[in-house]
């Protein structure tokens, strides 16, 4: 997630310099065709190009919503992570009597966050994080799950054993939450805890389930292939047609010109078709960058710093003086 204002004007210049440079490339061969070599048969009417232009707009646009929409459902679901962690931090603190009893519901806890936020972690095919144009933003910030391996991470949490059967299973989340849900079990039949304290930790347990569940869904079904195959189409059908629909516009103005532009004007074609096609593959790389929220991302949901949040809670709930280090204030993306 990034922490500024906003992104500069540079840093965006800079992020969509390569379709720049394949705009000014489509710009500069029609012109150089029609002015140079006198191909001016090579003319669009530029109602053809508008038509393409507003289907091509309608189709960036449904793109953008629908990836807004699942960055924001992301969101909503780490929301709701944040807040059922603190009901169970809170529950497992005043029900039982042990303090021990407490810490080992708490940290089982800790350990499925931690599994969680690795399994979203994992690269997809249809995920942009490792495109260059991604891939080199990335020095402005780190991957907490690429630095550290979770077999690192787990005994911190869960007893040896417990450990390596979570590492061995095929669903390491579902696995702690399946041992989360046999340990309060055995609490409920050693008398460690009551039955209205164990239903209320079945209920959580549950909520934490579909979360998982929800989460999951958005990790491994990506915004429907066939859709962003024709937006990708369209966009680039609309960026090469569109300089060949300028040609006659502009060579129309030296009419109205003298001087040094007479006879030039067409050579404008290039600037102004790369400040308009430019709007549209923004548009696309923005969109494409947004539409997997926990591939690892500078628009990523933090979801690294929402566990460590819920850990350097929980833990003060337990009087631990053990606190887990927030990220860098002066960090400008932080996950």
């Amino acid at each position: 997630m990034h922490l500024g204002k906003s992104y500069k004007f540079s840093e965006f210049l800079f992020w969509t310099r390569r379709q720049i440079y394949g705009l000014l490339i489509c710009g500069s061969v029609p012109v150089f065709l029609y002015k140079t070599l006198g191909l001016t048969w090579l003319s669009v009417p530029l109602t053809v190009v508008v038509l393409l232009g507003t289907a091509t707009s309608f189709i960036v646009g449904f793109k953008n919503a629908q990836t807004y929409n699942r960055a924001m459902e992301a969101q909503h679901i780490w929301t709701s992570i944040l807040s059922a962690s603190r009901l169970w931090g809170i529950v497992a603190r005043d029900f039982p009597v042990d303090l021990q009893v407490s810490k080992e519901l708490v940290h089982r806890h800790l350990a499925w966050l931690t599994t969680l936020r690795y399994e979203l972690r994992e690269p997809r095919i249809w995920e942009s994080t490792d495109k260059p144009f991604n891939a080199e933003y990335q020095r402005f910030y780190s991957i907490p799950e690429r630095e550290i391996e979770l077999q690192d991470l787990l005994p911190l949490y869960l007893p040896s054993t417990e450990a390596t059967q979570v590492l061995s299973s095929l669903s390491k989340p579902t696995q702690v939450l399946s041992l989360q849900g046999a340990a309060i079990s055995r609490l409920l039949a050693s008398g460690k805890i009551n039955g209205s304290f164990y239903m209320e930790l079945e209920r959580t347990l549950r909520e934490l389930i579909d979360l998982q569940g929800s989460a999951e869904r958005l990790k491994n079904f990506p915004y429907p292939r066939q859709y962003a195959t024709i937006n990708m189409l369209f966009v680039r059908f609309f960026c090469l047609l569109f300089p060949f629909g300028l040609l006659q516009e502009f060579n129309k103005l030296n009419d109205s010109v003298t001087g040094l532009m007479h006879g030039n004007m067409v050579w404008l074609v290039v600037p102004f078709s790369v400040m308009v096609s430019w709007m549209y593959t923004s548009l696309e790389q923005v969109g494409e960058s947004t539409e997997n929220p926990f591939e690892g991302g500078a628009n990523d949901v933090p979801i690294s710093m929402l566990c460590r949040t819920i850990e350097r809670e929980l833990r003060d709930m337990l009087g631990d003086a053990e606190m887990p280090p927030m990220p860098d204030q002066a960090a400008i993306v932080v996950l």
